[in-house]
């Protein structure tokens, strides 16, 4: 068994949605971002890289890489899922944790959930998505940006 933990971070910019967990959500801003910005799968690209210990998101897709500018950040889940079968692991479970005061998950949570799940090749009941505020505290709080933290245990593919 193998654990690793990713985190990422976008400030809102012009736009009227985000990104996440590859589930286009309704909202005042974007995000800014070399790519569609997708905190959720971002966090999670980087829980996965870490816990088969392949270094971290920036070095495989690099935010100065032409070919990544605006891509959908699915791409990165599906090239690490390919990386982890090379070397013979899977997805035990995730747990993804969005740090917001906006905009509400609770009307896409299952939408998320279920487009992890595909993702990651596992059932929904393996993957767990929650949100969270931070009381009004600092630039998440002030609703500036949007975060999202990444748990992910790997086991091997037998």
């Amino acid at each position: 068994m193998r654990i690793g933990s990713g985190i990422d971070v976008h400030a809102f910019g012009p736009g009227d949605f985000v990104m996440l967990g590859g589930v286009r959500v309704a909202h005042t801003h974007g995000v800014v971002a070399h790519s569609d910005g997708d905190v959720v799968l971002h966090a999670l690209t980087d829980a996965l890289l870490g816990a088969a210990g392949l270094g971290d998101i920036g070095q495989h897709f690099k935010d100065t890489d032409p070919r990544w500018k605006g891509a959908d950040s699915k791409r990165f889940v599906r090239a690490v899922m390919d990386m982890l079968r090379a070397r013979r692991l899977r997805v035990g479970n995730a747990d993804v944790t969005v740090l917001a005061e906006r905009p509400k998950l609770s009307p896409v949570r299952d939408d998320i959930r279920r487009q992890v799940a595909e993702l990651l090749e596992v059932g929904s009941e393996q993957v767990n998505v929650k949100a969270t505020t931070t009381e009004k505290l600092g630039f998440l709080g002030r609703a500036e940006g949007i975060a999202a933290q990444a748990v992910v245990l790997l086991i091997d593919a037998g």
